[in-house]
């Protein structure tokens, strides 16, 4: 499917969409199938008409309509797609109707679309980024887990138990049920509240009778006797802990090691949220304003996501209600809120592609898939092939587009320190108090914001 666009003025477009034979002839024997379920006609039963028969009675006409109206919406929301058009209105339709199931179709459709937005000069921005600094106490508890992870367990010298022992006890139900040489150790959330709660100032030899709630609202009684308190014996942090418990020959390698990992991790969240932070300056700056109806499809979208989400998890949406306290005016509220900021973002990245002239080859759709295929463990050129296929390769093309943009973004933008964004932030100019009363949002009930 090929189409072109025409630019008719005022935030209005024509799309001229060619549609090819086999997609005509799909849409025609989906028709044929839909009718046959759904008409009466004398002497055969539902779905069970043959074609001829439809044919005859009903004519080309009726036929070759009704598979333009059922597909022609899904034909229309594709192409507009791939020409990086963003309706914010129902097209007008202009058409005739196919001449035959084998040959290629035509239709025309004016929409109303989201113009893009006059960027301001995105090299001249200024964005918070902040600095990477690894909290030695981070270190220390990492340090202190792998002690935990390699120490002795010894007996506690008739001492009463306490939070961090294990003790080893046997467990008598009201049935008179046993479970001997159970394991447990306090503090570490695996047993009963109640139960680890009992035995914290047990001693070796002590029963204690413990009473828990079960999920049916009943109660049960189990007695406890404690055979055994045993007490972590920790090792020294020395190089010897380094060469038991890891690669590395010293404690400082393994403690620079550690510090080094978490400098990766806090390093990738913050550059995430430098390229957020990014492209929300651009908005901000250029005063993106998306269309309202773009605004409303996308957070039925994540509403739908997330409902789905839920159901995945086996949690109904009144379940997530009740239990969250939100009610569904409040979650809708949220998803338009959500949908206005990824849809602004979108806009000004694209807008941001246009300005820079980025673009994105076949070449380079495949080299993605395959990279992606093969870090998954599948077939590279299965995936290409199936991408190309079922037409997918512009959705993705137009989503390595906008990455391409953000990276140019961040690229051009001047990083500065989070306490600076903030006092400037606190200043006050007289664009501000402009700004501020600018930007208004729809949301659920009625309300601006």
């Amino acid at each position: 499917m090929s189409s072109t666009v025409e630019q008719l003025g005022e935030n209005r477009v024509r799309l001229t969409v060619e549609v090819d034979p086999a997609q005509v002839k799909h849409a025609i024997e989906h028709a044929l199938s839909d009718l046959a379920e759904s008409v009466k006609i004398p002497g055969f039963r539902k779905g069970k008409i043959p074609q001829q028969v439809l044919v005859s009675r009903l004519g080309k006409d009726r036929i070759y309509a009704e598979a333009v109206d059922s597909h022609i919406g899904g034909w229309f929301w594709s192409a507009a797609s791939r020409s990086r058009v963003r309706p914010v209105a129902e097209p007008e339709y202009e058409f005739e109707l196919p001449g035959s199931a084998d040959e290629g179709w035509r239709f025309e459709a004016t929409v109303e679309v989201q113009p893009l937005p006059e960027l301001v000069d995105w090299t001249t921005l200024e964005v918070p980024r902040a600095e990477v600094e690894v909290p030695q106490e981070a270190v220390d508890a990492e340090l202190d887990a792998l002690r935990d992870s390699v120490a002795e367990l010894v007996p506690a010298d008739g001492r009463p138990a306490r939070e961090g022992d294990t003790l080893l006890v046997d467990l008598v139900d009201s049935s008179g049920e046993a479970q001997r040489d159970t394991v447990v150790e306090l503090g570490a959330g695996r047993m009963a509240g109640e139960l680890e709660s009992a035995l914290v100032g047990a001693t070796t030899g002590d029963t204690r009778t413990v009473t828990f709630a079960r999920a049916d609202g009943s109660s049960s009684t189990v007695e406890v006797t404690v055979r055994e308190v045993q007490e972590k014996l920790l090792p020294p942090l020395d190089d010897e802990l380094a060469r038991a418990a890891s690669e590395f020959d010293t404690l400082e390698e393994l403690r620079r090691s550690i510090e080094g990992t978490f400098r990766e991790q806090l390093d990738a969240e913050i550059d995430s949220a430098y390229r957020a932070a990014a492209v929300d300056e651009l908005v901000k700056a250029s005063q993106v304003q998306p269309a309202l109806p773009l605004v409303r499809t996308r957070a039925a979208d994540l509403l739908t996501g997330f409902v789905r989400s839920l159901e995945r998890r086996g949690i109904s949406l009144d379940a997530y209600l009740a239990a969250s306290g939100t009610s569904t005016d409040d979650l809708q509220r949220q998803m338009v809120l959500e949908a206005a900021v990824s849809v602004a973002r979108e806009l000004a990245l694209e807008a941001l592609a246009e300005r820079a002239g980025i673009d994105v080859s076949d070449d380079e759709v495949k080299a993605y898939l395959r990279e992606e295929a093969e870090a998954a463990g599948e077939d590279a050129e299965g995936l290409v092939e199936d991408v190309w296929a079922h037409g997918q390769e512009e959705s993705i093309r137009e989503d390595l587009r906008l990455r391409a943009a953000l990276d140019r973004l961040v690229a051009d933008v001047t990083p500065i320190a989070p306490d600076l964004a903030e006092a400037r932030e606190k200043l006050w100019t007289p664009d501000k108090e402009k700004a501020e009363g600018d930007t208004k949002l729809w949301v659920p009930g009625g309300k601006e914001t």
